[in-house]
């Protein structure tokens, strides 16, 4: 059996100021870091040991990973890095705060771009598109891990998981909209020999 661990990256400092983010690099506030380690020290709870870990090309996932590797007492763990596990890419809305982009494109809109599956903002990625570079990477590296019985922790972001859980837990597009993973609560799957899930788990303090 192997598990997989999901896990969003602590709160950013954009997160506190309610700013659409994505590829922007931003830090992890305090309570973002404290989010971090909680997380690891309930990951360690579960006493699973780790044999690799997933993470994006941004600075507060990686450091979100880094702080729950240094709880369990994994820092040399095998890590990957990639962009296909980076967050949705919000184009001319990054670094905007919610009440701006309504100023600015209308609240209709703004609704529209959050709360749909497949219309992207200008310049940016819709959720359809988020999922269209992450589940291929997923597919192709994280899984196969899984099936040889390997322990799997990622640390990613709040769309690039949401695309994997949709897969995972088999939701339709309305259904993923309404999935919100919050910060710091790490997600568990357990696999069987051949890669089916056999059980989920939500870690909360």
């Amino acid at each position: 059996m192997a598990t997989l661990a999901l896990v969003r990256h602590g709160q950013s400092q954009w997160n506190l100021e309610n700013r659409f983010t994505g590829w922007v690099d931003v830090p992890l506030t305090d309570l973002g870091r404290q989010e971090a380690r909680r997380a690891g020290e309930l990951l360690a709870e579960t006493g699973v040991h780790f044999d690799i870990a997933f993470t994006s090309s941004l600075v507060r996932a990686q450091d979100t990973l880094a702080i729950m590797l240094e709880v369990l007492g994994q820092t040399g763990l095998a890590t990957e890095r990639d962009d296909a596990l980076n967050e949705r890419h919000y184009g001319s809305l990054q670094g905007l705060n919610k009440a701006e982009t309504a100023e600015k494109y209308g609240a209709e809109q703004v609704h529209i771009w959050r709360r749909s599956y497949d219309v992207p903002p200008p310049d940016g990625e819709s959720l359809a598109d988020t999922a269209a570079r992450t589940l291929p990477y997923f597919e192709s590296r994280i899984m196969p891990e899984l099936r040889a019985g390997k322990n799997v922790l990622v640390a990613a972001h709040g769309n690039s998981l949401r695309s994997i859980v949709m897969r995972l837990d088999d939701l339709t597009r309305e259904q993923v909209l309404e999935l919100n993973l919050d910060t710091g609560v790490p997600l568990l799957y357990d696999f069987d020999e051949q890669g089916r899930i056999r059980s989920k788990r939500v870690l909360r303090p």
